[in-house]
This record gives C-alpha cells, sequence and structure tokens, in this order.
C-alpha cells in the first residue's frame, strides 16, 4: 500500500482556497477535512462539536487562555482536568486529530494551522492561497449575497482572527509568511481552476503519485 499524504491549504478569506482544496480532493481521489475535523475532534474527546466551533481558527477567552500558559500546544488534558474544555485544549485535540489523519491515511486538510501541526512531517506539501482585495470582495458578495462594505467588513474580521490565532498558536508564526508553505498562489491571477492543476501537479511530483 502507498504510504499516505497530506495536501494543506491555508487561505485568505475569499481567496477560494476552500473551493480549491476540495477540487483538489476531487482530482486526487482523496478525502477533503475542513470542518469535519471539528466532528472528528468531537467524537473522540466526547466535548460537544460546538465548543470547537466557537474556537474554529479564532480565539476567545483570551484571559482564561493566559492563565493556562502552562499547557503545552501540543498534549491533550485529561477530562478530569480543568482544563479540559481551554481554547488550548480544544486547540490540542483538534491537532491530535490532525496528526492522526497523516499518519493513516492521505488527504487535504483546510486550515487549522495544519501547516504548523504537520511541519516536521516528510509526506505533507503545504500550500497557501490568496487573491487581490477587490476580487475576494466580488466572490463574498456573490457567494454571501453581502453588500460590498459588508463583504470588506468580513474579509478584514475573518483574516484578522485566522492571523492572531495563527502566531498565538505558533509562538508569533506570521499565517502569510510564504516560508511556512511549499508554494503561495494568486488565485485571481491564476484562476482557481489552473490552482487546482497546478497544486495536482505539484503534489503528484512530490509524492511520486
Amino acid at each position: 500500500m502507498a504510504e499516505p499524504y497530506v495536501v494543506t491549504i491555508a487561505r485568505g478569506f475569499g481567496s477560494g482556497g476552500k473551493e480549491i482544496g476540495t477540487k483538489l480532493a476531487e482530482k486526487l481521489g482523496i478525502p477533503v477535512y475542513e470542518r469535519q475535523i471539528l466532528r472528528l475532534a468531537s467524537d473522540e474527546s466526547g466535548l460537544n462539536e460546538a465548543l470547537f466551533g466557537m474556537v474554529d481558527e479564532k480565539l476567545t477567552g483570551i484571559t482564561l487562555i493566559k492563565k493556562l500558559r502552562g499547557i503545552p500546544f501540543h498534549t491533550v488534558a485529561e477530562p478530569q482536568d480543568a482544563a479540559f474544555i481551554s481554547d488550548v485544549n480544544l486547540y490540542n485535540l483538534q491537532s491530535m486529530i490532525i496528526r492522526n489523519l497523516a499518519r493513516s491515511e492521505s488527504c487535504v486538510i483546510i486550515g487549522k494551522c495544519a501547516d504548523y501541526v504537520l511541519r516536521d512531517y516528510p509526506n505533507v506539501a503545504s500550500f497557501y492561497i490568496e487573491a487581490p482585495r477587490a476580487d475576494c470582495v466580488r466572490s463574498i458578495v456573490g457567494k454571501l449575497g453581502v453588500t460590498e462594505k459588508e463583504a470588506r467588513r468580513l474579509i478584514q474580521k475573518t483574516d484578522k482572527y485566522r492571523a492572531d490565532y495563527y502566531k498565538y498558536y505558533t509562538n508569533g508564526g506570521e499565517w502569510t509568511s510564504v516560508i511556512n508553505y511549499d508554494m503561495t498562489l494568486n488565485s485571481a491571477r491564476v484562476g482557481r481552476d489552473r490552482c487546482v492543476e497546478v497544486l495536482e501537479h505539484y503534489a503528484r511530483v512530490k509524492f511520486n503519485l
């Protein structure tokens, strides 16, 4: 049986990263995980999935997090510990699921700091998808049916909490830094479908598929 491989996708809001990751998974014939990570972490821990949704790529309860700074970003707390439902432990549970996936099956993982969680795994290719603000606005307006003003607000808010989340859990890492990824693509210049083709070709070369 072939060794499992993982493709991680980080994405600016409105850049089409989720769409690109989903289509890439279809091309490669492997599953894609985004919010499914939350369900798997919920199943593993017995915690309500809504708790994971509340901290999905965002920081909440910062004061509590700071008080629990002693919890490493890789150790899952025991159910009897007060820290079991802390933001840090929810992150650790998701990270555990991501590492388990990387060891057991080929897949595409969207978001969740997966590039950082799997940074030491040789069977991983990580990509960042971005687009100019105007293109992201058009995408969000078309997808969500909101005004351009609201789309701009949503993009700014979402990208900020993703960046803050990444910086916190990577000990100061920059979410948009090119050195985090095998490749960064501008989906507006390349085109979303061509982004899929480029990433598919790269994955097939890197993993000898």
